[in-house]
């Protein structure tokens, strides 16, 4: 069942850390899932916040999308009863589109915290000038927080940015946009440590978020990359002086993460060792939550579930041919007579199960409008672009 890892103590310095505080918002852990696209639904953040606290994000959801009511938008931004603060990440390239949407949140009551997506390094996004590759035009930028911060503002509603490094090495934003968003009101701003170029991979760097942190002494600044465990939370808040710390890949087909982030931000020591048990039945009330979460059609659940799997099974032997077949699942029955089949008696396979997760992949090359770097003023031609250029999808 639910294994306990026993490590060392780390030190007191090194393993409480007080709650972080986005206006009238207190999250105890200072821990926050990361929004990732078609993982961090509400079955996923629930199942995450089973284990731990902290504060969880919803996928991303643009403003476009939003304001025309979209039917996959509004079920991206719904949150279930128990979710609570209910939080919601919005992307936009346009100030007007932005303060159409907050609108909508604020007056529908549809969220207590909103996060602005500046992160997001896929071409779909960067080629719109949106997501990682939006703070270069800094005055857009600003513009598009100071409208949020205005209109969630009415409703005492937080507003946090998560943003990279920059575009590349030679145009880095974070301390700029860092600087302009916090005179802009936002509560919180959390930092990847890549660029856009970087994407996911090569090491994040820790030393980018210290400058940040070192340069916004009067709110609070969070740490994003290369968070595998707990331990390396508490790196990184050693080293960087962080309020908090957000992870994505490093959870996925491991919510108990967030058990173990939490016990390290207690100054306890205990961690989750998931024998193949734990992990089987993890897995399968990820897909029974799923179920609901799709209105009933557990044939999409189980399209979902699937590309949960190998993170799930990560560093367990469990066999290619059955994984084959997990991937291929269509219906719950299905998948619970394949897990049947697993030997139970499989305990915690090590340093296998941890680690990386996902796709790595190599610095890739960043899809910008045209003469998108020449300054950091938008001409205009590119402000007739971006009235028109919002991605006309969720989750990116």
């Amino acid at each position: 069942m639910t294994d306990i890892l026993d490590r060392p103590a780390a030190s007191a310095a090194q393993a409480l850390l007080p709650a972080l505080q986005l206006g009238p918002i207190t999250v105890d852990t200072p821990v926050v899932l990361a929004p990732m696209a078609g993982i961090t639904n509400t079955a996923f953040r629930r199942l995450c916040r089973e284990y731990g606290g902290g504060l969880y994000v919803n996928e991303m959801v643009t403003a476009r999308a939003l304001v025309e009511r979209r039917p996959e938008s509004l079920r991206i931004i719904k949150h279930e009863p128990d979710e609570v603060p209910r939080s919601v990440q919005l992307y936009s390239v346009d100030p007007v589109t932005t303060g159409h949407a907050v609108r909508m949140l604020v007056e529908e009551d549809r969220c207590d915290h909103i996060d602005l997506n500046f992160g997001c390094p896929v071409p779909k996004v960067t080629r719109k000038g949106g997501g990682a590759a939006l703070p270069w035009k800094i005055r857009l930028f600003e513009s598009i927080v100071a409208t949020t911060v205005r209109e969630a503002s009415k409703a005492n509603i937080p507003v946090t940015v998560k943003m990279r490094r920059g575009v590349d090495e030679d145009h880095l934003t974070y301390v700029e946009a860092g600087r302009v968003a916090r005179d802009a009101g936002v509560a919180a701003v959390a930092l990847h440590g890549r660029t856009a170029r970087q994407h996911y991979s090569g090491t994040a760097d820790w030393d980018s978020i210290k400058r940040l942190r070192d340069s916004l002494p009067d709110i609070p600044v969070l740490g994003n990359g290369d968070i595998w465990s707990a331990e390396d939370a508490l790196d990184m808040v050693e080293r960087t002086g962080v309020d908090g710390v957000v992870v994505g890949r490093g959870c996925q087909g491991r919510p108990w993460l967030f058990g173990d982030l939490q016990a390290a931000f207690e100054g306890r020591d205990e961690r989750y060792r998931p024998d193949l048990p734990m992990v089987i039945s993890t897995l399968l009330r990820h897909a029974e939550m799923l179920i609901p979460y799709f209105d009933g059609d557990e044939r999409k659940a189980m399209q979902d579930i699937r590309k949960h799997v190998a993170w799930y099974f990560k560093g367990y032997p469990i066999g290619g041919s059955l994984r084959s077949q997990l991937v291929t699942v269509e219906t719950m029955a299905q998948l619970q007579d394949l897990l049947g089949e697993l030997d139970q008696s499989i305990g915690y396979p090590g340093e296998p199960a941890e680690g990386p997760r996902g796709r790595a992949g190599s610095a890739k090359k960043v899809h910008l409008p045209q003469d998108w770097l020449a300054s950091q003023e938008l001409n205009a031609q590119q402000r007739e672009m971006i009235q028109a250029a919002e991605v006309d999808t969720s989750g990116g």
